[in-house]
């Protein structure tokens, strides 16, 4: 570090943080951003599953999510810079997403794509098979139960209610050099990196955002401070004392993702999809290995384990077992393992599932926490409108009366950000699960 002034601190070096640094350095700003871990990436975002899914339940989540989209397609061209390291890459499968009466047969999820042209099939049980392992059973078991439950895996009706098949809809092949990949772009336009450097305090003067200081001691002055700091954010809003002015607040949960062998003789690594079936609580994606990754879709039996991010069990329990079981009820022939595979991370939670987007009561102290497990795909737009946001508060607009309206570059939608507000009222519209 060549000095301790700048114009931003960016807290948090995952895939948001970083296109937030990136974005602000575009722009001409001075950026620090500073990690507690030892890289880009180390954090949350190297265990998120880094699904890029164009569904949800309202408008402003398909339009971030498709705008989203296009900057993964043109991926290199955004960065302008390419990694030694290697670029991360996008890979193209379908999703598709079971109808059931816990999302209401997908009526909004409809109308949302259909209000931003989202292409998509509605799919009938029977068309469904084509797309899935052979022998799928595509029985209803809703509502879900824990394996100790003595009806666990047994049908409660002949068939389900169909599902929607949206092409444009795939993943990233490594979430972590994905990350890096953003680093040195920002990098490469003058930001700057410290890591292995933890945040113990966030400095004020004269009633505005000042800095932070460091736990080896080292303080780093800057108008702008932007927490992005993931399951650790809610501890970083404490120390700023914005938390207690926050309608929507933050939390770490503990969640499990499970790998499983594809059944024998599917190919689903090659030929698989992205599946997020409500109805037996889980979604799926093709996995490294020609293995299925299974996460859960957070059903109302299972307990919500909130932990402490810097104390909490890395072990499977048996929510990583119970996720592959259900999986199994819809693909009978997948193996099952006698020893759990798969990942253990945290998400960083808002009270609804919703991510909040920004300022906060203390000015010069910006937000991008409460992802949820889901906004990893919205990342490089993120990046985006938190430049933009930040700029249109420092020159005095006040986004809490008169809401940042943020001109897509991709689409054509005009997004407001006020929807992502630390003060609004609990979305009721929301799955209260990864989903969004």
């Amino acid at each position: 570090m060549s000095t301790n002034t700048y114009d931003a601190v960016i807290i948090g070096t995952g895939i948001i943080g970083n296109s937030i640094a990136y974005e602000l350095s575009l722009g001409g700003k001075k950026t620090l951003s500073v990690d507690r871990l030892g890289g880009s990436g180390f954090g949350s975002t190297s265990g998120s599953c880094a699904i890029i899914r164009l569904y949800y339940s309202s408008p402003e989540g398909v339009a971030l999510a498709r705008e989203g989209y296009y900057y993964w397609l043109n991926w290199n061209r955004h960065l302008n810079c390419l990694d030694p390291h290697g670029m991360a890459f996008y890979r193209n499968t379908g999703a598709m997403v079971f109808k059931s009466e816990l999302n209401h047969n997908l009526v909004k999820v409809m109308a949302s794509l259909d209000a931003l042209g989202v292409g998509y099939l509605d799919l009938s049980p029977e068309e469904m098979k084509s797309y899935l392992p052979p022998n799928a059973d595509l029985r209803a078991y809703h509502p879900q139960r824990l394996m100790d439950d003595p009806d666990f895996g047994k049908p409660t009706g002949p068939s389900i209610n169909g599902a929607v098949f949206v092409p444009e809809s795939g993943y990233v092949n490594d979430p972590k050099l994905s990350t890096h990949n953003v680093e040195m772009a920002a990098r490469n336009v003058g930001a700057e990196f410290l890591f292995n450097a933890q945040v113990t305090d966030v400095l004020k003067k004269d009633g505005r955002a000042a800095g932070v200081v460091l736990k080896d001691g080292k303080t780093i002055h800057a108008p702008v401070v932007i927490n992005v700091a993931g399951p650790h954010s809610y501890l970083i809003n404490r120390m700023a004392g914005v938390e207690d002015q926050m309608n929507i607040k933050t939390r770490a949960l503990r969640v499990e993702v499970a790998h499983v062998p594809s059944p024998e003789g599917v190919e689903w690594e090659k030929t698989g999809i992205i599946t997020s079936d409500s109805d037996t609580g889980v979604y799926t994606r093709p996995e490294t290995g020609n293995h299925i990754l299974i996460g859960s879709e957070e059903p109302k039996c299972d307990p919500l384990e909130y932990v402490d991010p810097d104390n909490y069990n890395l072990g499977f329990t048996d929510q990583a077992k119970t996720q592959v079981m259900r999986e199994a009820m819809r693909v009978p022939d997948l193996p099952i393992p006698g020893k759990s595979q798969g990942l253990v991370d945290l998400y960083d939670l808002s009270d609804d599932w919703y991510p909040i987007y920004d300022k906060s009561s203390l000015p010069g102290f910006y937000m991008a926490v409460g992802t949820s497990g889901n906004q990893y795909k919205n990342a490089p737009v993120v990046g985006a409108f938190m430049s933009r946001l930040i700029q249109y508060c420092e020159n005095g607009k006040d986004h809490d009366k008169d809401p940042l309206q943020y001109k897509m570059k991709y689409i054509d939608h005009t997004l407001n950000i006020g929807f992502f507000s630390r003060n609004r009222e609990i979305n009721k519209d929301s799955s209260f699960s990864v989903i969004g």
